[in-house]
């Protein structure tokens, strides 16, 4: 279980016209948010207006911007590892855990964005309640989510590309030619753990994206719009990919299902449902002058929660690759 992938070979990853053009994107798509953070931590007020809770706090303001400038670069790094001949000697477990917390944290903007557009064009009430200032102007929302979509397919492309050359024996065929001992009780266990904890957060955010205020702070409850309740039902379509994917590999379930169904859905709902639920977390830590708009506890526990799934389900993901690369080297000694 410790040993490290092995692939079957190892080509070059040749830059054809796809990979060409999807590493441009991806590094070009980073341009403008790049250009946004740089100027706010220059003091720039660019894209915020005045009352804006952003200009409160300046140093604050300049630590998250600085950390979201190192976030944002590691795309153009990933571009480039997943691009370049030397990228395929990089340890597998160095690539994948970014690659991993990229898709978690882009994945629910590109699914949650457009559908709040969508939902605002049917006239279905405001982004957020009105008698607040303005986080930040709207272009600014257009300009980044659409950088971070071009950013989340590219990025996806480009690892999908490189995973097949690399890694591509070890999620080909059908759950039910999966060789003996793949998925075992360790995997059973997992998935059976990560589904009742899921079961908190799953009915909090489903009761929040119906219009239920139940565990939500007061200044939440009060501040909810057309994009709360989008966000609320893309956490909920996420937490059920995650025990899904899952449930359907531990058990094998979906037999006639490609093995690369399962996977997907473990790989993606885990990675957005830890990630959004440690960042969430890691948030709710931080002092919020108005004590309405402080977390309450179920609101924590639904963070925490999600975290816990997709870590869980992520684990079971590293399970099975790592019993299947062992069983693919004793096979090929």
């Amino acid at each position: 279980m410790t040993q490290s992938i092995a692939p079957a070979s190892r080509p070059a990853v040749g830059l054809s016209r796809p990979r060409r053009l999807l590493r441009a994107v991806a590094v070009l798509s980073c341009v403008p948010y790049l250009g946004l953070k740089a100027a706010w931590i220059a003091g720039s007020h660019l894209g915020i207006p005045e009352g804006s809770p952003l200009l409160d706090d300046r140093l604050t303001m300049a630590v998250v911007n600085g950390l979201s400038v190192l976030l944002d670069s590691a795309v153009i790094v990933l571009a480039l590892v997943l691009t370049r001949p030397w990228g395929l000697r990089v340890s597998a477990w160095l690539l994948a855990f970014p690659v991993w917390v990229a898709t978690g944290l882009l994945a629910p903007i590109m699914a949650g964005f457009p559908a709040q557009l969508i939902v605002r064009a049917l006239g279905s009430g405001g982004a957020e309640s009105p008698g607040r200032d303005p986080f930040l102007d709207e272009w600014v929302f257009a300009v980044v989510y659409s950088g971070f979509i071009l950013q989340g397919t590219a990025l996806g492309g480009l690892f999908v590309l490189y995973a097949r050359d690399r890694w591509g024996q070890l999620w080909r065929g059908r759950v039910r030619e999966l060789p003996v001992g793949v998925v075992g009780p360790a995997h059973r266990a997992l998935a059976a753990v990560a589904a009742v904890l899921a079961l908190l957060p799953l009915t909090l955010h489903a009761l929040w994206a119906c219009g239920g205020t139940a565990g939500l702070s007061e200044g939440r409850a009060a501040d909810r719009g057309s994009d709360f309740y989008v966000l609320e039902a893309v956490y909920v379509l996420f937490l059920v990919a995650a025990v899904a994917g899952g449930f359907l590999l531990a058990f094998g379930r979906g037999r006639a299902l490609p093995v690369a169904v399962p996977l997907g859905l473990a790989w993606v709902g885990s990675g957005a449902v830890a990630c959004w639920g440690g960042w969430l977390t890691l948030a709710s830590l931080g002092g919020v002058e108005d004590i309405s708009d402080r977390p309450t506890p179920l609101m924590n526990l639904a963070y925490a929660g999600q975290m816990l799934v997709g870590f869980l389900v992520a684990a079971l993901g590293v399970y099975y690759f790592a019993e299947r690369s062992a069983g693919a080297a004793r096979r090929a000694a």
